[in-house]
């Protein structure tokens, strides 16, 4: 049951996103207007998703202080590596400061899973993690290499799906597998379809590979999720009363606004606000998200009717 609502949510916004890939490559669109549209939508709308997960991943202080240091770092040192030390070092901190907090959980719940299989899903969950990176250099072989840079990403994403752009852009854009142009107008159409954000690497895996490349990257991404859900649910009332664990996932949500904003910075608005009427064109888009709550699909399509006025002028 699960696998099919999966399935009928996700396959639709696949399919859909694929296809736009698809005509990205096939008609040479990257510089018309419209995709600079596109581009503002992603600025509107990752700083419509930084408000809310900055009230609610950090709320106090010493979050704030978490998710300040991983903007500074991964500002000053824009790597894959420097963004998994820093999620390890928030993991760490959060260990040391939140350890004592009284969760509170109180009610009990129960899986019909057992702790056996739990453990084979999250052997399978490291496994896959430490192994496709060895396997990749050895082989050389593209597909491999493909997997295992969306599964590295969907391994480490936390807190929201939104964390997923600063991952995927370190792995594809400055390797030059995808055009910076590319990756933030498929992350702005993303946007106006239905289904989990993780649904842009369909759109990224067929950029490089057509309908297999796509349907490779959905899997590959998504994998690590499931993995990671059926086995910890055989676990889940042990840990979520932990405060010890908590407080690691604590540091570690703080951190990923941190990440969040990083991204904003380099390269969503780097590459998109250049002139005044830029600007303006986002406070609008944000505006119609945020404060006359209208649906995302209108906020991408106004953006790219917009982007392609302003370059005909």
């Amino acid at each position: 049951m699960i696998c099919l609502s999966f399935l009928g949510f996700t396959l639709p916004s696949v399919f859909v996103l694929i296809l736009f890939a698809l005509f990205m490559q096939t008609t040479g669109v990257e510089l018309i207007g419209w995709v600079h549209g596109l581009k503002l939508v992603a600025v509107a709308i990752v700083a419509h998703a930084i408000i809310g997960m900055a009230k609610n991943l950090t709320p106090d202080l010493k979050r704030k202080t978490i998710a300040l240091l991983a903007l500074v770092v991964t500002l000053l040192w824009h790597t894959l590596a420097a963004q998994v030390g820093i999620i390890l070092l928030a993991a760490c901190l959060g260990y040391v400061m939140y350890k004592h907090q009284d969760n509170q959980v109180k009610s009990e719940m129960s899986f019909p899973l057992s702790r056996r299989f739990g453990i084979i899903c999250l052997s399978l969950f490291v496994g896959l993690l430490l192994l496709l990176p060895l396997v990749r250099e050895l082989t050389s072989i593209q597909w491999i290499d493909m997997f295992d840079r969306f599964y590295r990403s969907g391994s480490l994403v936390f807190g929201g799906g939104h964390v997923v752009l600063p991952l995927l852009e370190r792995e594809f854009v400055p390797t030059g597998l995808v055009s910076e142009e590319a990756f933030l107008a498929g992350y702005g159409v993303t946007q106006a379809v239905p289904g989990p954000l993780f649904t842009f690497a369909a759109y990224l895996g067929a950029t490089m590979n057509g309908w297999l490349g796509g349907l490779m990257a959905t899997v590959a991404i998504f994998l690590p999720a499931f993995l990671l859900i059926l086995g910890a649910i055989p676990f889940w009332d042990q840990l979520r009363r932990n405060p010890k664990v908590n407080g690691a996932l604590m540091g570690v949500n703080a951190a990923v606004v941190g990440l969040l904003l990083s991204a904003f910075y380099q390269p969503i608005w780097v590459s998109a606000v250049f002139e005044p009427i830029d600007f303006a064109l986002v406070a609008i888009l944000f505006s119609m998200l945020v404060y006359w709550k209208l649906p995302p699909w209108v906020i991408v399509v106004t953006g790219a009717i917009c982007g392609a006025i302003v370059s005909a002028l």
